[in-house]
């Protein structure tokens, strides 16, 4: 026995009947086709919104934290409101042994400095750094390396170059091995770095000259002051866990109140990357809901056409009855153009959104970072077709149960 659903004459007849009334069969279709476009396109455009937002963070370690000294805000041991206190390279140190998650760690300091080459000159921010900055910041190397351990430990004169002060310097020349004059001291360029994100500590890569720590204080008589100290967790643990610890090492050493939380500048790169996380979970969650409202409007207009459809063929329902057809065969033919419809016009749908993403994806690609991510996966649009294909198929079934009870001489009277 034949199914009916498999026959070529009932194509050919579901394709005449929705043909019968265009504009209503393209109406019905569009609300389909733009109630998976909107769902393909709003999944997809929360996913490479959130790439966009990464991407400003990219280069820095999910997992950094970073403290640095401010103004005492309660008075104590005869230091007044207002005064400051310095962080030092031995307060480092410690902190280094008696945090409980510290993985990779370096202490910053910054000057302005004004570079000297040939008759060029150019001032910017020097970085003084300690060699893991390299794995806490992940800058892009361009040319020659970054700073290394010899380099801090023996006190080496020696700078990387920030990306647009080297164009500046010496355009397409290869800056290594030359020797440039920072406030009138004479380093040796051993690289050329850029910053992969728009996000930076104490001035971008791009536009800084970067020297080891220990050489910056030296060279620019700033002694043991520490102007910032960033660090990483190791896996497992969050930034957060050396907070009190250094809090309370750092209240006793520098005469600050125990209840003083002004006094400290606290930062936790992995509590910022949670709240962008919530963020987009949000706007996923409600692109789901305005997309899914889209869908629903599509599904109602699917079973709406499909009971007029049912309505308007009652009479010829009820000679196919009369001659013989089965209650199962009107069934399945009412079935067949719903399902046709969804699943025509929910596919054409997510084609749609997919080049719409995928147009927005490579124009808003950045020449390092790539893609931001402005796209539906496959099985994220498969999974769209297949849910608009049970719901269209779930809409065109009441009408085709009504079509099923429909009595021949009941059919045959209607006019």
């Amino acid at each position: 026995m034949r199914l009916t659903i498999f026959q070529l004459e009932n194509w050919r007849e579901i394709g005449a009947t929705l043909s019968r009334n265009k504009t209503r069969t393209f109406l019905t279709a569009f609300g389909i086709f733009w109630g998976t476009a909107m769902l393909a396109m709003l999944t997809g455009g929360a996913a490479g919104l959130k790439g966009l937002m990464n991407r400003n963070f990219a280069g820095f370690a999910t997992n950094m934290g970073a403290v640095s000294s401010d103004t005492r805000s309660i008075p104590y041991l005869g230091f007044n409101k207002g005064s400051f206190w310095q962080l030092t390279t031995e307060d480092i140190d410690d902190i280094r042994r008696i945090a409980p998650a510290i993985e990779y760690s370096s202490a910053m300091n910054g000057t302005s400095a004004t570079g000297v080459y040939s008759t060029r000159s150019k001032s910017a921010q020097a970085m003084g750094i300690e060699p893991d900055y390299g794995k806490i910041m992940l800058p892009r190397m361009y040319e020659g390396r970054f700073i290394n351990e010899r380099d801090y430990s023996e006190v080496r004169k020696v700078v990387v170059l920030g990306r647009n002060i080297a164009t500046e310097f010496f355009g397409n020349e290869s800056p290594i091995g030359k020797r440039l004059s920072l406030n009138g001291v004479y380093f040796t360029v051993i690289g050329v770095a850029g910053q992969l994100g728009e996000a930076s500590i104490m001035g971008r890569i791009d536009d800084s000259y970067i020297i080891p720590g220990s050489t910056l204080r030296q060279a620019f008589n700033q002694g043991n002051k520490v102007g910032f100290f960033m660090y990483t967790a190791p896996a497992g643990h969050k930034p957060s866990e050396n907070e009190q610890a250094i809090r309370r090492f750092l209240s006793g050493r520098h005469a600050i109140h125990p209840d003083d939380d002004r006094a400290f500048w606290f930062m936790d790169m992995a509590e910022n990357f949670e709240m962008i996380d919530g963020l987009f979970l949000g706007i996923a969650i409600l692109a789901g809901f305005v997309g899914a409202g889209s869908l629903l409007a599509g599904v109602i207009g699917v079973g709406n056409i499909m009971w007029i459809v049912v309505k308007e063929r009652t009479h010829e329902f009820g000679v196919r009855r009369a001659i013989g057809a089965k209650p199962a065969d009107i069934t399945v033919q009412v079935l067949s153009e719903s399902v046709l419809l969804t699943l025509v016009a929910g596919t054409a749908g997510v084609c749609f959104a997919t080049i719409v993403l995928g147009l927005v994806d490579y124009f808003s690609a950045d020449p390092v970072l790539g893609t931001a991510g402005f796209e539906i996966p496959f099985g994220k649009a498969i999974g769209i077709v297949l849910v608009f294909f049970i719901l269209g198929s779930a809409a065109g079934t009441l009408p085709a149960i009504k079509a099923m009870r429909i009595k021949p001489i009941e059919a045959l009277r209607d006019k």
